[in-house]
């Protein structure tokens, strides 16, 4: 066992020899056993990096170590579900499921797979075919599930799911991290969503990373304060400023504390990542010198 799931350093992927760079020099550490929030907007690079993770793909330039392996060494040990949730159309889902058992001998959780995919109320004998987005997500997952990956890796699992689904899924991953200390990087649009169920998080904005760490952390290290608008914000660092009258409204990282007549709170996740996204010359915020292999 190690203690670092995934841990870059300078890491770059550019798709051909004239294409452009979907990341670059990116450097973070995940640590083992946490439940990581990798968000972004659209053509950020969030599918490549589960899938560099994964082994499907090979960097371009820099180092990925996962689970204190190369990537592919990691296979095995790793469940990932892609976007588009492949999964072969002419099997029904107690083939598909039994396909799971017979790829991964020896550490397959049939009980776990099939409650997955009974709280659905799947018919094992239907075809996937037949089955709505919805049902494939959750056949995805108990194929995933079903391997007790140490580290799961999902990009936008639940993005065809409805709110009552979504809610059941997300517990059931968060019942397999608190059970079994299974790291899971998971990626989403739906960042409210996410609040609640991750404790760490790995923003990519531009091929980069522009936060990366533990949630309450980078929570506690900004403040969103409202202040007269002629107040001087320096020393602190502005990630984002809006005027509206007389007053200044603005997202900071504190350099110490803050006046006592500041009107200052906490801000919280979606406040934080949108402040960052709308902002790409903030000032990046990771423990670079932590990710190391």
């Amino acid at each position: 066992m190690t203690d670092t799931a995934i841990a870059a350093s300078a890491l770059g992927k550019r798709f051909g020899r004239r294409g452009g760079w979907a990341l670059r020099d990116c450097t973070f550490r995940l640590p083992a056993g946490r439940v990581c929030a990798v968000v972004g907007p659209n053509g950020a690079g969030k599918s490549t990096l589960l899938a560099l993770a994964a082994g499907l793909l090979g960097a371009t330039e820099g180092e990925l170590t996962v689970l204190g392996t190369t990537p592919a060494g990691a296979r095995a040990r790793i469940g990932y579900v892609a976007q588009d949730k492949p999964l072969y159309p002419q099997l029904t889902v107690a083939e598909t499921l039994r396909m799971g058992a017979d790829l991964n001998p020896g550490h397959w959780d049939a009980a776990a797979a099939e409650r997955i995919t009974a709280a659905g109320d799947l018919d094992p004998k239907s075809r996937v075919r037949a089955l709505s987005g919805g049902q494939r997500t959750r056949v995805a997952l108990a194929l995933a599930l079903g391997k007790r990956p140490e580290l799961l890796l999902l990009d936008e699992p639940m993005a065809d799911l409805d709110p009552l689904a979504r809610h059941e899924l997300m517990g059931v991953l968060m019942v397999q991290a608190a059970q079994h200390g299974t790291t899971i990087a998971m990626s989403s649009h739906v960042v409210a969503e996410l609040e609640d169920s991750c404790d760490h998080l790995l923003l990519i904005g531009g091929g980069r990373v522009r936060l990366a760490g533990e949630i309450d952390d980078l929570l506690t290290a900004h403040a969103r304060v409202a202040v007269p608008a002629d107040t001087d914000l320096a020393p602190h660092t502005v990630v984002e400023s809006r005027t509206t009258g007389r007053q200044l409204s603005a997202l900071v990282r504190p350099a110490g504390p803050l006046p006592d007549d500041w009107h200052a709170a906490t801000p919280s996740l979606e406040e934080l990542v949108l402040a960052h996204l709308r902002n790409p010359e903030a000032p990046v915020l990771t423990p670079a010198e932590e990710a190391v292999a």
